[in-house]
């Protein structure tokens, strides 16, 4: 019996490689969503501090007005960095959802590669099996002949 060898191999192993380094951008993608998400909480807790820290200020007894516009400003400066970073995550979100479509894709390619491997693999069982019940035709055949020969 003769040993199976996919023509096509390299292009799977290629194939296989893509998917793997799809995995690892996709993975990648993933923690800098996380990151950014995390950036944007750490600004929104910020941002109500700040609040907070607006609120006490003008139930305090004795009210500062320099305090009270500085706390307005920083609030709005807090909420500036809130819109930015919303942006950040969502810009982050965007990669990750190209990341996730270009993993599927090299996923899908594999897969491809790896059916084609199979089916020419049946082929080739297939093949072997048609040369072998030949041979054991050939040998049945010479058999008989031998012991016709004998018989004679």
């Amino acid at each position: 019996m003769s040993r199976f060898i996919y023509r096509m191999q390299n292009i799977l192993e290629i194939k296989d490689k893509m998917e793997q380094q799809a995995k690892n951008d996709f993975a990648t993608a993933n923690l800098r969503v996380m990151e950014e998400e995390e950036k944007l909480q750490f600004c929104l807790n910020k941002r109500s501090r700040l609040e907070n820290a607006g609120r006490e200020l003008l139930l305090a007894e004795k009210l500062s007005i320099l305090d009270i516009e500085e706390n307005k400003k920083l609030v709005a400066h807090a909420g500036e960095q809130v819109r930015a970073q919303t942006i950040q995550v969502r810009m982050a979100q965007k990669k990750l959802e190209e990341q996730r479509i270009r993993m599927q894709k090299a996923m899908q390619e594999r897969k491809t590669q790896e059916i084609l491997k199979e089916k020419a693999f049946e082929v080739f069982m297939q093949e072997e099996k048609a040369a072998e019940s030949k041979e054991i035709d050939e040998l049945t055949s010479y058999t008989h002949g031998q012991k016709t020969d004998n018989d004679r």
